[in-house]
């Protein structure tokens, strides 16, 4: 029995390295591996969030047509992290790359530590929202149902988050 085709949100980021050619190639193994990339926000320059004592980030939210389970989603999310030097050291720590599943079609999940969907942060944080209303801003939150533009309206975070590209 094969799935049906989903559409996933993923945010990307990068505060380490060439961060533009990592989220680009990041992007390119999102599409050969976890399915087509339907639409892509622009780039966006954003302040850490937790832990400030670091590099600015870069932000992209991607939209994948997928027929992978969300946990495969992440497992495939995570291996491209892993390739492209991706180490885990500290929560909010700075990093090459940080692949996000942030949304998964409607779906909730919980799967405890291991995967949570929608994200369980993601309508607290700027740098996640501004991408993500770019291109999913009548896609309503499953949990809260509204759209993802009037969470963005109603959030407090002012973090800077800045469109480059």
């Amino acid at each position: 029995m094969g799935l049906e085709c989903e559409i996933v949100y993923l945010l990307l980021g990068s505060n380490l390295g060439e961060r533009k050619e990592l989220i680009h190639e990041a992007i390119s193994k999102i599409g050969e591996r976890i399915g087509t990339v339907v639409s892509k926000s622009a780039m966006y320059e954003t302040a850490a969030w937790g832990n400030a004592n670091q590099p600015s980030f870069l932000n992209v939210a991607v939209a994948v047509e997928t027929k992978m389970t969300a946990l495969e989603v992440l497992d495939a999310a995570l291996a491209i992290e892993q390739e492209l030097g991706r180490v885990r050291l500290e929560r909010w720590g700075a990093r090459l790359i940080d692949i996000d599943l942030v949304l998964y079609g409607q779906e909730i999940i919980d799967e405890g530590e291991r995967l949570q969907v929608p994200h369980p942060r993601m309508h607290e944080r700027k740098f996640v929202l501004v991408p993500l209303a770019e291109i999913a801003g009548e896609v309503e939150h499953p949990v809260f149902k509204q759209h993802i533009s009037v969470l963005l309206a109603l959030l407090k975070d002012n973090l800077k988050v800045s469109k480059i590209s």
